[in-house]
């Protein structure tokens, strides 16, 4: 699922909180069922910083969703994203990076290096608040 960003509305990407606050409100929106479930997107960003795009890449379980660098970079490339930020929520509440989303940032990462699209952050959101890998030394 891709979240329309509107012509007028230019969303800049300047910190990590920026794109938790746009999460938390996401989530704030959806049925109950769904918003207990492992939610992972990828947020494309042009050479201004600006948000070109929000997508769902993967609606996963409770404890976990299913993560390719396929699916995660795909709309990057169809509409020349230069860089991008993956996100996704612990329903759990727990704010630290699991050894499996430490893997996956660094997949992605490398991924990104190859096609030429800068993964900037990976965002975990929470109800209360998020951790951004990036700040925490795992993306470089």
């Amino acid at each position: 699922m891709q979240i329309k960003i509107k012509d007028k509305e230019k969303v800049v990407f300047n910190a990590p909180g920026n794109v938790a606050e746009i999460f938390q409100k996401i989530l704030a929106t959806e049925n109950e069922i769904d918003r207990d479930k492992e939610h992972f997107w990828a947020v494309g960003i042009n050479a201004n910083n600006t948000i070109k795009y929000i997508e769902l890449v993967s609606l996963g379980t409770l404890e976990s969703s299913l993560v390719h660098s396929r699916e995660t970079f795909r709309l990057a490339i169809l509409k020349a994203a230069s860089r991008i930020v993956v996100a996704h929520n612990h329903p759990s509440g727990t704010l630290s990076p699991s050894e499996e989303d430490i893997k996956i940032t660094k997949r992605l990462v490398d991924a990104g290096d190859i096609i030429g699209i800068k993964v900037l952050d990976h965002v975990i959101v929470t109800k209360g608040g998020f951790t951004s890998l990036k700040e925490q030394g795992y993306i470089i």
